[in-house]
């Protein structure tokens, strides 16, 4: 989604070694599209070690969504590393 991701490059960078981000077209890799369940544009899936802890969908303004990457991030910090996380 062209709205939201240069609010998550910009994330990317300032949580550089935090946070990777892989942005998938799902007009060219439906199959991905498939395998994660996506619904709508833009989802936003945060992984840890190949298993979703938390799932964004839709569009958020610049503050919220980055609230929403930081309270992620530090909510998932305390997880053991290696299990999926609900």
């Amino acid at each position: 989604c062209r709205t939201v991701s240069p609010l998550i490059e910009q994330a990317a960078t300032d949580l550089a070694g935090r946070l990777k981000v892989v942005k998938v077209n799902v007009d060219i890799a439906p199959g991905i599209s498939r395998t994660f369940g996506v619904q709508g544009i833009p989802t936003i899936l945060l992984m840890i070690d190949g298993h979703e802890v938390s799932r964004q969908i839709g569009a958020l303004p610049a503050r919220t969504l980055r609230t929403w990457i930081d309270a992620q991030l530090n909510r998932t910090a305390t997880f053991p590393v290696g299990r999926p996380h609900a």
